[in-house]
């Protein structure tokens, strides 16, 4: 069994430097670097059990996107753009000296790589999108624009963990599971209370009353690559006709996990063995 190492990068935003840190699993010198990219709200121990059962095979590196984790806050919150997280992706890739990679991203992780892999001359050989798409619904947008940068302090551990239970519908976990889940997404303020760990400006740029569905199609088009699509079945984010568009894509494969909302948390074997075998195989 692996164990997780922690490392950072120093990148630069349009007002200073700042630092994005990761978790990486298996042998720092092996050529074959899977990155995994979490969701707007979330962080990169989200993957620990992933990596734990793909380190045999893959240097696996779990960023924590700018803004979240243990990665600094930006100083103006209107720098949390896909122009500064790409960037800060291509100085992580610059310092892992790999000449290719493969890309998990779960939602915003998955736009990331996705806008990556449409990037001339990208090193994105094959990429695994976690219930995110050609085309992000408006109504999708809205729910979480209700409490994202929104959400009150709790007194406890336990009731965060409540009403990340409660709204979140990440499939069947274990109470272990739902634990790790909460642990490293909240921090304790002076006064004993728990917050969300990231950075509530991120909420500034998220702008739900754009009035109109994302297209993001030219950029899923112009990706070149195999690429494995996983939906929960009950997603509001990905919609079944969205990833029926997306099979038309040559070299597209498909997953859709049952009794799962946005997104499914590749917690358990038969997601795992579904991503491990589109990436080896």
């Amino acid at each position: 069994m692996s164990t997780m190492r922690e490392g950072s990068v120093l990148c630069l935003d349009p007002h200073g430097f700042h630092h994005m840190r990761y978790t990486e699993w298996g042998d720092a010198r092996n050529p074959r670097v899977l990155i995994c990219a979490h969701g707007l709200t979330r962080n990169g121990r989200d993957f620990d059990y992933l990596a734990e059962r793909l380190c045999d095979a893959y240097r696996v590196v779990c960023p924590d996107v700018v803004g979240r984790g243990r990665s600094d806050w930006l100083r103006d919150p209107k720098d949390y753009t896909y122009a500064v997280y790409m960037n800060d992706m291509a100085v992580l890739l610059g310092s892992l000296h790999a000449e290719t990679v493969d890309w998990l991203g779960t939602s915003m992780g998955g736009i990331i790589g996705m806008l990556l892999a449409a990037t001339s001359g990208s090193p994105l050989r094959k990429l695994v999108l976690n219930d995110v798409g050609s085309v992000i619904p408006k109504a999708a947008l809205e729910r979480i624009g209700q409490y994202v940068g929104k959400e009150p302090p709790m007194d406890s551990l336990e009731a965060f963990e409540n009403a990340m239970r409660a709204f979140s519908p990440f499939g069947e976990l274990t109470d272990e599971q739902w634990r790790h889940l909460t642990v490293h997404v909240v921090k304790q303020d002076p006064d004993g209370r728990w917050r969300p760990r990231y950075d509530p400006g991120i909420a500034v740029n998220f702008d739900p009353a754009m009035g109109a569905d994302v297209d993001l199609r030219p950029y899923w088009n112009a990706v070149h690559g195999p690429v494995l699509v996983i939906r929960g079945a009950e997603s509001d984010l990905l919609l079944a006709e969205t990833l029926e568009e997306m099979r038309q894509r040559p070299h597209t494969e498909t997953l859709v996990v049952p009794r799962t909302g946005h997104p499914p948390m590749l917690m358990n074997d038969a997601q795992v063995l579904a991503v491990r075998r589109f990436l080896l195989g």
